[in-house]
């Protein structure tokens, strides 16, 4: 028997810690009222243990590329991976919901140490003419795992007890680390790397306060209250004074500079709206299957499955396309697919089968698997390796803050503009469909202006064509 390339076995070894810190998240989602049930809370003070996961990780993230060039990046991903298991012992021998909370913020921590670092570890094993297919089976990962998460978890909390929502995390931690610690290789250390603490401070501040305010605001009135509307404000101010203040060090925590490179940029914006796509339709869907047409939970399930299946094929397709035609001839087609489906979703009417969402909702999956990680490797191929970790460290804050941003957007918009036409005398079943057709035509044409966006971007020989022609 052939033995496994050692590139690839680096893949498999960043896959069990990511799969399992997205299914651990995702998991808890449908197990959210029987905590409330468990401790007797109402839904704003169990809905922290999902806020605070947030929160932890998007302001862990900034670190990640001082740590992984300081340190090393197979040491801080194993890190994450002992911290992540830390987190679940905690979540499982906790005795009330503060504790499960603290425990949540442990596990954000420790994704906000792997997610960006495990990108890097690939880039680091990959050429850059391989890194697309690579990164699309890694993606699989970032897909399946958000639309099996809620079944798993409704199992889960069905037939044992919470508890084992953390337990379950452990032996896939374990195998993480164990694969982790034989196949990765060590990767460069900087001793001389100093750690810049003003910018560190000023970004995680800023990213979390901007990330609690969307956290919280759930309807209208608390995202408009004084403290959400001071969260955010606080937070565009301090990520302000922090662009200025990197700009002017000779060691910054994370390099600014890479934004002057027009792909990496173009594929930031490209995956901040693709995240935007993604969560649009993991908030809006279940409301459509459940409210509209009164089915439950395991058709809802069924829903997302197809579509992360088609995403994950058509992510690894569009890899293998990226590394041998470049972005141009994958992203936007991508876009065109998951905007043109997810305008589709917005004709829907009492009569409308749900087998024929079934088909809309796969081939969002199949344009998503197309734009989204392909842009994101094409992005990150135009810059420096050295700075890779910072790349996918901002990248991943980036996507965070937007895909937050989109389920706030879409909840606010669904509960304001289906009480307007209720008050039109319309009924509530109608009112529903209509203010959620609107929500997916809204995230429909937002996803299509990207599409021209997109052709901006450069894959790896066009830029070696022109530095030999510059030069």
């Amino acid at each position: 028997m052939r033995r496994i390339d050692s590139k690839w076995l680096v893949v498999m070894s960043v896959l069990f810690g990511t799969f399992t810190v997205i299914l651990n998240n995702s998991m808890l989602n449908p197990t959210l009222p029987t905590f409330m049930r468990l401790f007797e809370v109402d839904a704003v003070a169990v809905s922290w243990m999902l806020t605070i996961f947030m929160v932890s990780m998007g302001m862990t993230m900034p670190l990640t590329g001082y740590l992984g060039d300081r340190f090393g990046k197979k040491r801080i991903y194993i890190i994450g991976l002992i911290i992540f298991m830390i987190g679940s012992i905690s979540g499982a021998v906790s005795s009330d919901l503060g504790m499960v909370i603290i425990s949540r913020a442990i596990q954000g921590t420790a994704g906000g140490l792997m997610m960006p670092i495990a990108m890097a570890l690939i880039f680091n094993a990959f050429p850059k003419n391989e890194r697309g297919l690579a990164v699309g089976i890694y993606g699989v990962a970032a897909m399946v795992a958000p639309a099996i998460g809620p079944t798993v978890g409704g199992v889960v909390i069905e037939f044992f007890t919470w508890q084992f929502l953390f337990l379950f995390n452990l032996p896939f931690a374990l195998l993480g680390i164990l694969f982790s610690t034989k196949y990765l290789a060590p990767t460069e250390k900087n001793q001389d790397l100093k750690f810049d603490l003003p910018g560190f401070l000023l970004i995680s501040s800023g990213v979390g306060s901007i990330l609690y305010a969307l956290g919280r605001g759930a309807t209208l009135e608390l995202l408009f209250s004084p403290l959400s509307i001071g969260l955010i404000l606080t937070g565009l101010i301090l990520i302000f004074i922090f662009v200025k203040y990197e700009n002017k060090q000779e060691q910054p925590l994370l390099d600014l500079s890479i934004f002057k490179i027009p792909t990496y940029t173009v594929s930031i914006a490209i995956t901040a709206t693709a995240s935007i796509g993604l969560f649009s339709g993991i908030f809006l869907l279940p409301l459509l299957i459940q409210e509209v047409y009164g089915l439950g939970e395991i058709q809802t399930g069924l829903l997302f499955l197809p579509a992360a299946l088609l995403s994950g094929v058509f992510m690894t397709l569009g890899g293998r396309i990226l590394d041998k035609k470049g972005p141009k001839h994958v992203v936007p087609i991508g876009l065109v697919i998951l905007g043109g489906f997810t305008l589709a979703l917005g004709f829907n009417t009492l009569s409308t089968s749900f087998w024929f969402i079934l088909i809309l909702n796969s081939a969002r999956g199949a344009g998503l698997g197309m734009c989204n990680m392909p842009a994101t490797t094409a992005g990150m191929n135009t810059i420096p390796d050295h700075q890779v970790a910072q790349g996918s460290a901002m990248n991943n804050v980036i996507r965070q803050i937007f895909s937050s941003f989109g389920i706030v957007f879409f909840s606010i918009y669904y509960e304001v503009r289906r009480a307007q036409l209720f008050t039109q005398d319309m009924e509530t079943q109608q009112a529903t469909l209509q203010a959620l057709n609107e929500a997916f035509m809204i995230a429909g044409v937002f996803i299509l202006l990207m599409v021209p966006v997109s052709f901006a971007m450069k894959g790896t020989e066009e830029l070696n064509e022109l530095k030999r022609s510059n030069a």
